[in-house]
Order: C-alpha cells, then structure tokens, then sequence
C-alpha cells in the first residue's frame, strides 16, 4: 500500500527505543522526515545514527516531556530544522506498575505528567506548526487498560483513561480545522520497559516464559506484540489513507480488553 508520507515532518516523544523508535523508522521508510527525542541523550544519539544510516532526514534532542520548558524548546526546533510539522506522535510513557496500596502520591504524579500531561504540553506546543500543514495528524499511544482496569497497573488504568478522553474531546475540537486526532491503544507489546519489569519481578524466568505466562492469562492471541505491530497502524494513521478517521480508538492488542 503506497502511503504517501513522502515529505511529510514526524515528531515523535519518546522515539530512541522500543514503540517510538519503531514508528520513527516506519514513518523515515516511508519518506518522512521525522524528529525524536528522549530523556537519555546517547540513547537519542544512537537511534539518529540509526534513522540517518537509512537515509532518512533526522533532527534528534534530548528532553524530558515532563518539563514544559523542554517541550517547547524541542518543538520549536523540531519545526525549525524540518520546516514545519505535519505529525506529532505522543508516545511518550512508561510502564509502572503498582497497587492502589503501593502508589505514593510521587508515583501518582510522575506517571500523571509522562502519560497525560505529556500529550497535552506537545501537542499545544505542537498545535501552531500543525495549523500550518495540508495534512495535520495527531496519534496518541494509549493502553488498553483505559478501558480494560487492571488493578496490578493502577496508575496506568486511571491515567490512561485520562488520555483517552483527551484524545477524544481534542479530535471534536481541531475536527473544524481539519486537524485529525486518534488513539493507538498497546496491550503487551516486547519493549524494554517490560524487560526491565521481568527483571523485577521474575528475574528467574526467561524472556520467552515470562512474555508466555503474561499472555496466557491476558491474551487471546497468547503472544505479546511486536513494536512494528505497532507502528504499522501509526503509519496508516499519518497517511492519506486515514484522512476520514478522526476521534479513534484502535486496539493494538492482540484481543486483549474484555469490552465492545
């Protein structure tokens, strides 16, 4: 399927590994010039000498999407070296788990600001060089559990209904504008965030086994996803191909969220 992303300038949150990198790489395979940036800056280092050695048209800063000051600064220049912005991708997020009696309200914040308020502060930073484009995209990676409460990630089941709705009111407020806004919602998809909860919570277990007794008891599919299983559906959603869909919520999940 010809996409038709040729030309097209991506900004991507969180884009140095996992889901975010996958997208990067999906949309710069396309022809977009894309922007990423990261709080590790030699993790953001790697992943543009990464994108570049394909050819593609990269700008890479390190920043905290925590940081209001951050965020402007690196959309700001993001629309300064790719001449404009056409898509913003929040991904941007980290996977916390815990209990409604293990969460402190530090917990609480710090997963408030990475998920929600990361979204809000990129995209209004994001909103004038957007206004400015033939083609304007928001794409927000959510999480099945917006809908799908899991009491094991509280934070994540609260805050990411958050954003789903975010998602939602946004995509009724730019849809005048043309301005089209939807939803990528994960369920487990390998990334090194889960990596890194293996390690804590079974470091006796594989890789393999671990992903295996996660998805047996969640998954209909029975396997965790993969980042290009992701990224794929981002990349629809940049494309002219999607230019009718807007407030959406798409599951990326493998069956996984027992709801209609």
């Amino acid at each position: 399927m010809e996409l038709g992303l040729a030309g097209l300038r991506a900004v991507v949150t969180g884009g140095s590994k996992g889901i975010g990198l996958a997208v990067a790489e999906e949309l710069a395979a396309e022809g977009a010039a894309v922007a990423i940036c990261a709080r590790n800056a030699d993790e953001v280092a790697a992943a543009a000498e990464q994108l570049r050695a394909t050819g593609a048209v990269v700008y890479a800063q390190p920043a905290d999407v925590t940081d209001p000051d951050q965020v402007a600064g690196f959309l700001a220049a993001a629309a300064s070296e790719l001449g404009g912005i056409d898509v913003l991708v929040n991904n941007a997020g980290a996977a916390h788990p815990g209990t409604f009696a293990s969460l402190t309200d530090e917990d609480w914040q710090g997963d408030l600001d990475v998920k929600l308020f990361s979204q809000i502060r990129c995209t209004r930073a994001a909103l004038p060089h957007l206004r400015q484009s033939a083609a304007p995209r928001v794409i927000n990676v959510n999480a099945v559990y917006a809908r799908y409460p899991d009491h094991r990630f509280f934070a994540t089941t609260v805050n990411r209904a958050a954003c789903l709705n975010f998602s939602k009111a946004l995509a009724l407020e730019l849809a005048p504008e043309g301005i089209l806004v939807n939803s990528v919602n994960i369920g487990f998809v390998v990334t090194p965030q889960w990596q890194n909860i293996r390690q804590k919570r079974a470091p006796e277990l594989s890789e393999d086994e671990f992903f295996r007794q996660w998805a047996a008891d969640e998954v209909p599919l029975q396997r965790f996803g993969d980042v290009a299983e992701v990224s794929g559906i981002v990349a629809f959603l940049a494309s002219g191909r999607a230019s009718y869909i807007t407030g959406a919520s798409i599951d990326v999940a493998g069956g996984m969220g027992k709801y209609v």
